[in-house]
């Protein structure tokens, strides 16, 4: 390419910008093997001798933003608990690659960020067009299941930790909304065979409303949770979920708004408020009465909140459709519509109209009525796991979820970075640098050459521009 850039021959900024990028590249892979060997053999010096027998070099691949990585980092020989012999890699210890596998926390951020988004083919191509490495749909998939699996072993001990009563809430909060809903997917059956659809158990708490940008109002302390699983395995980690967020004993009211579901309850609260979801409500009555004036009078009683008008009203419009020949379609849709209501009688109220204490919001906070919980259904779960023919088998369905729902608390980052990084001693690998520099001196030193690691810091690299992992501030540390 230079030799065409001299000769004047056309060369378009796209393949300068390629070429730059490929070279870059190639100079980040070569920095990271000389650090990880200068490390290796920092720990092959340090190591306990007695507990770990060294049994030479042994080859292997990491996978980076920029690329695969092969280097050789020494195995050891040691006895386990047992008292039998089994092998380790203090390196890959140190560096937290036995968890998931040899795969970087910026380029396991990248794939599981962009498969929430995005199907795992799209979100494999995606990555591989936007960093040095090449990922496969199934690769993307494997990540997700890997990392969703431990999400799952981090509920689980969240509920033991409940149980015995060891969660470390501290939060207070006059009161604490929660609404509950499910979300139906369609079931991968065996051999391509139709399977009966699961049901994704989807909740959210909150605190109250707070006002945002363009007269808009978000959630505040919002935090949500989902699985596919029994009511009460939703409900137990909803419970730990709380108490390792709140001090129960701090929080002032629960209300608990639902569309009326059989699983949708609280068995570890007596005194909360149940409301029956008006979206829900407000869509029973239009879809069950036929008749424009009793449909008005009927949404006008509910929003008024009274109550017993509206049932005297329900029941009024099923006897004037009740007729001695027999159930019309009308009159079996009124008959349903008044049973609902009759079965709901005591949630059907606003919760502002129940609350015996009416509490002042904090400052900052608002109180408003409830029913977010359709819309965190369609941002959390339908648009990514719903639709185009989409189909799940439950555990993978299960651990997208567990994905999605910690992204959607903004702590996915954390969550992925704790299965994939590990530290290191920055003092070992320094050495293995020429004259670390700072931007000021850059241009000077690479002018003279003493630093071949210099390109690194002018020219973009995504290992440098991704989040502030441990891995990401020892690189920065040691360039600049």
């Amino acid at each position: 390419m230079c030799n065409n850039i001299l000769s004047n021959e056309k060369v378009s900024f796209k393949e300068i910008e390629q070429r730059i990028y490929e070279l870059s590249c190639a100079a980040a892979r070569q920095a990271t093997v000389e650090i990880l060997q200068a490390y290796d053999e920092y720990l092959a010096k340090n190591r306990d001798k007695k507990v770990f027998r060294d049994k030479g070099l042994r080859s292997t691949t990491i996978k980076t933003v920029y690329g695969e990585v092969e280097y050789s980092r020494h195995v050891y020989i040691t006895r386990n608990a047992d008292g039998k012999n089994e092998t380790v890699y203090l390196l890959d210890k140190e560096l937290g690659m036995d968890k998931i596998g040899l795969i970087s926390t910026n380029l396991a951020e990248k794939i599981v960020m962009a498969a929430a988004d995005a199907p795992f083919r799209k979100a494999a191509e995606l990555v591989s067009e936007t960093t040095g490495q090449c990922i496969s749909h199934t690769g993307a998939w494997n990540l997700v299941q890997s990392i969703g699996e431990k999400l799952e072993d981090e509920e689980r001990h969240l509920v033991e930790e409940f149980h015995a009563e060891q969660t470390k809430g501290k939060r207070e909060t006059a009161i604490l909304f929660e609404e509950m809903d499910g979300v139906w997917l369609k079931q991968q059956g065996a051999g391509g065979k139709k399977a009966p659809g699961m049901e994704v158990k989807v909740g959210t708490m909150y605190e109250g409303w707070k006002d945002a940008a363009g007269n808009r109002s978000s959630l505040s302390g919002k935090t949500v949770m989902a699985g596919i699983e029994s009511a009460e395995e939703f409900h137990e980690k909803w419970e730990a979920k709380i108490e390792s967020i709140y001090d129960p004993e701090k929080i002032g009211r629960r209300i608990l708004n639902g569309d009326g579901g059989s699983w949708i309850k609280d068995e570890y609260d007596a005194d909360v408020v149940k409301q029956l979801d008006r979206f829900h409500v407000v869509k029973m009555i239009r879809q069950n009465t036929s008749h424009d004036s009793m449909r008005k009078d009927m949404l006008v009683l509910l929003k008024d909140n009274k109550i017993d008008e509206l049932l005297e009203q329900a029941q009024i419009y099923y006897d004037t459709l009740s007729t001695a020949e027999g159930d019309t379609p009308e009159e079996q849709a009124a008959g349903e519509l008044l049973k609902y209501l009759e079965n709901h009688r005591e949630e059907l109220a606003n919760y502002k109209s129940r609350l015996t204490d009416q509490l002042e919001a904090p400052e900052g906070i608002k109180y408003r009525n409830m029913g977010v919980q359709e819309n965190q259904n369609c941002t959390l779960i339908t648009l990514r796991m719903k639709g185009k023919r989409k189909r799940w088998a439950a555990e993978s369905a299960n651990h997208m979820i567990r994905i999605l729902y910690y992204r959607e608390n903004q702590n996915l980052y954390d969550a992925v970075e704790r299965y994939t990084d590990g530290e290191m001693w920055v003092e070992p690998v320094r050495n293995k640098l020429d004259a670390p520099l700072s931007a000021a001196k850059t241009a000077m030193v690479d002018a003279k050459g003493n630093n071949r690691y210099v390109d690194i810091v002018n020219v973009h690299l995504p290992v440098l521009d991704s989040s502030n992992s441990r891995t990401v501030k020892m690189f920065k540390r040691l360039i600049y």
